[in-house]
């Protein structure tokens, strides 16, 4: 594989901060998955969420530099709690794929753009 050819990344982004409203957080949520609406899942408690999604990126450098940034530049425009991320997890297709076929992720398109609490 040549260092510039991109590859899809399985991205889990955990966000944490201050409780709000469900409805809010939930309504936040819903407008993200709007915004961008290749997100697989979304998660959510008052103090916390969790979302899923597919990357395209050369490196996971390049994927983890990304993902970090969804929650912060989509804040404003979708009105999303000032929260911070507290957990990343990165995987190549292969990792991602071998975890579902062990049982131990969850299906990769199993509610597509669905936000639901924790």
């Amino acid at each position: 594989m040549s260092s510039d050819e991109t590859r899809t990344w399985h991205i889990t982004v955990t966000v944490a901060g201050e409780p709000h409203d469900p409805d809010e957080v939930r309504a936040g949520l819903e407008r993200l998955v709007e915004e961008r609406p290749f997100l697989l899942t979304v998660r959510f408690q008052p103090d916390r969420a969790e979302v899923r999604y597919w990357e395209q990126a050369t490196d996971l450098l390049d994927a983890a530099s990304l993902a970090l940034r969804l929650w912060t530049e989509h804040r404003d425009s979708a009105g999303l709690p000032q929260w911070e991320v507290i957990g990343l997890e990165v995987l190549d297709r292969d990792t991602f794929t071998q975890r579902v076929d062990e049982g131990t992720a969850p299906p990769p398109f199993a509610g597509i753009g669905s936000v639901r609490p924790y």
